[in-house]
């Protein structure tokens, strides 16, 4: 399983969430706590925005603590809205384009988690995108495949019901693969000017993200809190929708309509 974190306030150096914490996202790819693997070696990514929207993005095949850009690029940039994620492979092979976050016009997405029996349901998935989002695809994971499917069922005007959407396709082809494993997926995702963010398992054990606000407003996503002491952090529920933008969190049930503000 992977490790990922976003951020969401007052532009900041992305050192401040990938770096610098006691248990940052570096410090997760060599010992995270909360994942199956404690090493997150198959490559690393991040995305960022600028005020504008307009978006960076740097992925690598090499582990996050080999990469001998990283330090500097996470000193030197500085955005008010960005996504990072290491990589422990359950599907595609080790590649640049099999790297997170992927990035289709001004969406940027990332995934932790697993499909089940992929190569047996990706066919029929993929005959469901248009020509144009079949077109966008460059690697072979499961990841980019969810993103490409929520692409297509609405992402852009209803991220909500996109979700909902794919997960139904998901689940419906799973049943149809005879799929003996879970299908556990957690992703964060951004428009570069909301994050959104879900947790949905099979079987109730999605990869754990949670979420802190902090004094000057912003807002961390992360597969695992980025101090030991946790102050501050709390657990995204499994089957929740959450939004995020610069005054508010929103958290809604995936599957009723009732919703909350945190």
């Amino acid at each position: 399983m992977c490790r990922l974190a976003a951020y969401i306030g007052p532009p900041v150096a992305l050192s401040q969430v990938i770096v610098d914490p006691s248990h940052s996202l570096l410090e997760q790819s060599i010992h995270a706590t909360e994942a199956k693997l404690t090493v997150q070696g198959d490559g690393f990514g991040f995305a960022w925005y600028d005020d504008s929207r307009d978006m960076g993005l740097y992925p690598d095949v090499l582990p996050a603590w080999s990469d001998g850009n990283l330090l500097s690029l996470c000193r030197m940039i500085r955005s008010p809205l960005f996504l990072a994620h290491v990589r422990a492979s359950t599907s595609g092979e080790t590649s640049r384009v099999n790297c997170h976050p992927f990035a289709v016009g001004n969406w940027s997405f990332m995934h932790n988690g697993q499909v089940p029996q992929i190569e047996t349901i990706r066919r029929p998935l993929e005959a469901t995108l248009p020509d144009n989002l079949y077109a966008a695809r460059r690697g072979t994971t499961d990841s980019e495949l969810i993103f490409l499917l929520l692409l297509a069922n609405g992402l852009q005007d209803d991220p909500y019901g996109a979700v909902r959407r794919v997960l139904d396709l998901l689940h419906t082809h799973g049943r149809g693969s005879g799929a003996p494993t879970a299908l556990r997926t957690t992703c964060v995702l951004s428009d570069g000017q909301t994050l959104y963010a879900f947790r949905h398992a099979t079987d109730n054990r999605a990869p754990t993200l949670y979420v802190k606000q902090n004094e000057d407003g912003s807002h961390i996503l992360a597969s695992e809190p980025l101090e030991p002491t946790r102050d501050g952090w709390n657990a995204i529920g499994s089957d929740q929708f959450v939004t995020i933008t610069k005054d508010e969190t929103r958290v809604v049930d995936l599957w009723r309509s009732c919703a909350k503000i945190a």
